[in-house]
Formats: structure tokens, C-alpha cells, sequence
């Protein structure tokens, strides 16, 4: 029998979302609650297995006496508040945040980026053909995964699962200042070399496609990857007695990915290496 921890009951905490009564449990974030009453607020270095970073600031919204915009994602709900997110500042400050990433990476990756681009009528051209931009190739240096740091917004969420939030491997960090900051491993050295143990986990947290399946970036290079077609599997690992899920993408009857549920007790939407690369075996057809 397998123990369900139930956690002390959290009682619920009132405040005003948009003019509307809000109640969250204590503890929530103002995300957590725009998301329970069905508000579209857009964030990209948010994930629901990590603990928020504060960096994409694209969630910000306004909560009455504050002299600064706050971070949705890790601003927790406090009672009484009262906090507007779609205000004339926080479109603002959200259009500017999507204009700056967008004029300097590739954001074609990114779920939902094109939608919030039209919405809030953002221009990443209006910084003109000269506006600094990460222009490099991707780096193809092992079998498994790619890594495109010209789709990279430093959101990272990638060091956080790779660290101290999940795997403990410490393999990958933040090198150089400014514009020139990267996510690289120790020396910038190729990832072979590196400490790095290929679980993927930073694959399973990484939002704009700057780090891929390496079967997923040959796929889109052919221009073959088509999620449409793609079908999801839940299914159990059998390496090993942990019984981690895993979620087989399907297209053309090829597993193309495999992802792991985030609300698995057991994963959390981690795996290891044989549970997230391990599958070709199952489609040997010799």
C-alpha cells in the first residue's frame, strides 16, 4: 500500500482579483488564483515543479498600495489585497518584456508566444535591424539533446531542475554578464565532457524549445514534426522497480519524445536517462 500524504488543511485567504471576490487556499500565488478563476495571465519562467525565479516578468500585475508591479507567479495571495491584471500599466510593461525577448531570440518554439504578441500588439521590430540579438548555432555535441541558445531567455528554470530543486547534478549554470550571459557547463566545455548525467529534466522545464529532443530538432529541421498528429500514452517505466510514469509522444507510429506527468507523485515530471531516452528498444523491428 502506498502512503498518500494529505499536508495540514490551509485555510482559505479572501482578497479582490479585478473587482471580484477571490478565494485561495493559504499559500497560493495571485497566479494560482487568476488561473482558478479562469484569467489568462501570461508567464514564461513560471512551472508548476519549481520554485518561481522571478525573471521573464511577463506575469506582473498591480496590487493597490504597491509602488512596483509584482510578479504574479511568486507574490502569494495575502487577505484583503486588491490586485487588477489587466490595468493599462501591466499590458505595458507586459507588451515591453514580449518586444525585447522576441527582438533578441527566436521565439518561434514558444507555446502561445504568438498569441500574446497580437494581444498585446507588441513590436520586436521597432528596435530596428540593428537591435542586439543571440545569434548561434545550435550545439549538436551529443546523441540525446540539443541546445539552442538563440531561443534562450535565461528563465532558469533549466539550473533550478538541474540543481538543487530536483536532480542535484549541478552540471549547468549562468556564465558571463549582461548580453553575454549563457547557460553553460563548467569551462563552456561540450556536454560530454561536462558533468551532466542526461536525465533530461531540464529539457521537461525548458518553455521556448532551447533545449530539445535531438529526434524532435531533426524532426523540425526536416520539417516532419507535426504535434497535430502526434498522440500522448501514459504509461509505467519498466528499467527499474521505482514505477515512474512516462508520457510517449506518437507520430506515425514512432515514439518521437517522452515527457513524464508533473502531477505524478512519483516523478514530478522527472525521470533519468534510461526512463526519458531509453525507448528504442520498444520500436526495434529487426
Amino acid at each position: 500500500m502506498t502512503a498518500i500524504p494529505l499536508g495540514v488543511p490551509r485555510r482559505p485567504v479572501e482578497f479582490t482579483l479585478d473587482g471580484q471576490e477571490a478565494r485561495v487556499p493559504e499559500g497560493s500565488t495571485i497566479l494560482d488564483a487568476c488561473r482558478a478563476a479562469g484569467k489568462d495571465v501570461p508567464t514564461l519562467c513560471e512551472g508548476d515543479t519549481l520554485t518561481p525565479k522571478n525573471a521573464c516578468r511577463v506575469c506582473v500585475v498591480e496590487v493597490e498600495g504597491a509602488r512596483t508591479l509584482a510578479p504574479a507567479c511568486s507574490r502569494r495571495a495575502e487577505p484583503g489585497m486588491v490586485v487588477r491584471t489587466d490595468t493599462e500599466r501591466a499590458r505595458h510593461s507586459r507588451k515591453v518584456v514580449l518586444e525585447l525577448l522576441a527582438s533578441s531570440v527566436d521565439l518561434s518554439t514558444t507555446p502561445a508566444v504568438a498569441g500574446w504578441l497580437k494581444e498585446y500588439e507588441a513590436k520586436p521590430d521597432r528596435f530596428g535591424p540593428d537591435a542586439a540579438r543571440v545569434d548561434e548555432q545550435p550545439r549538436i555535441d551529443n546523441d540525446l539533446y540539443v541546445r539552442d541558445y538563440g531561443k534562450c531567455i535565461l528563465c532558469y528554470k533549466c539550473v533550478d531542475a538541474c540543481g538543487e530543486q530536483w536532480q542535484n547534478t549541478f552540471a549547468i549554470s549562468v556564465a558571463g554578464r549582461g548580453f553575454d550571459a549563457r547557460i553553460s557547463v563548467e569551462h563552456d566545455a561540450p556536454l560530454t565532457d561536462s558533468a551532466c548525467v542526461y536525465c533530461g529534466n531540464c529539457i521537461e522545464v525548458c518553455p521556448t524549445g532551447a533545449l530539445s529532443f535531438k529526434s524532435e530538432f531533426d524532426m523540425r529541421a526536416a520539417g516532419t514534426w507535426d504535434e497535430e498528429r502526434q498522440t500522448e500514452t501514459t504509461t509505467v517505466c519498466a528499467y527499474c522497480g521505482v514505477g515512474c510514469n512516462l508520457t510517449l509522444h506518437v507520430q506515425d507510429n514512432e515514439i518521437v519524445k517522452v515527457t513524464s506527468p508533473h502531477d505524478n507523485p512519483v516523478t514530478h515530471g522527472n525521470l533519468c536517462i534510461k526512463g526519458r531516452f531509453g525507448y528504442q528498444h520498444v520500436q526495434n523491428r529487426d
